[in-house]
């Protein structure tokens, strides 16, 4: 198999284990990434990372806890593969702000996106969106989306490099350092997100719709006559 095509099974099962207890669903995931990672070694896990980053599926997650666990084994250095981790997921997530600053604004006025009604948003998240950017760090679909969104929406771009290097950097510490020392331990933790997670995706792809739907409201209001 190809890199490509073992992320698309990894990606599968992710969906296929939403239900599932949470200690079989990690135990499942490293058993998924252990021949991965032993083809592709830190590419695998930089790549995962960086893609998921601007919007496109990928174990990111996956492939980083699964190098903690063979790290911890002996079979990764930890401080590569933090390193390269903590890298790929800031550069993933800067690519998506680029993308959504550069394309998001088409896309939205192609939509007939009021602008009276984009500012308000502008303004909203400007305020919030800091949060946001840092805690989707930590769940699938806001993990993938954040970084888009806040370039579509123009978030400054200092005020979202300072928050996507924090999440990033937690989100490193957690499941990299966090699976390397903790081992079994950390099943607790991965446990919560496990339980909450696809509450959270139905809840981000309901918001970006509501989002859409409000901004596209406007599209016939007088301030675009």
């Amino acid at each position: 198999m190809t890199l490509v095509e073992h992320y698309v099974a990894m990606v599968r099962a992710f969906f296929e284990h939403l239900g599932a207890d949470a200690a079989s669903t990690l135990e499942h995931y490293a058993r998924l990434a252990e021949p991965v990672l032993e083809q592709y070694g830190y590419l695998a896990v930089f790549g995962a990372v960086v893609v998921e980053g601007f919007g496109i599926p990928a174990p990111g997650q996956t492939m980083l806890m699964a190098g903690a666990i063979l790290a911890a084994r002996g079979g990764m250095s930890i401080e590569v593969l933090l390193g390269l981790a903590l890298l790929a997921a800031v550069l993933g997530n800067t690519l998506g702000y680029l993308l959504g600053r550069w394309g998001g604004r088409l896309v939205l006025r192609k939509f007939g996106v009021s602008e009276t009604r984009m500012q308000q948003v502008e303004r909203l998240f400007n305020r919030y969106g800091g949060g946001i950017v840092f805690v989707g760090r930590f769940f699938d679909g806001l993990r993938q989306l954040s970084g888009i969104v806040a370039g579509a929406l123009e978030m400054p771009w200092w005020k979202f490099s300072v928050f996507n290097l924090l999440g990033a950097a937690a989100w490193t510490a957690l499941w990299g350092l966090g699976v390397y020392f903790l081992g079994q331990d950390i099943k607790t933790v991965f446990a919560v997100f496990h339980r909450i997670e696809p509450y959270l995706i139905v809840v981000s792809l309901l918001a970006v719709i509501v989002l859409l739907l409000y901004l596209r409201r406007g599209h016939k209001s007088p301030d675009t006559a």
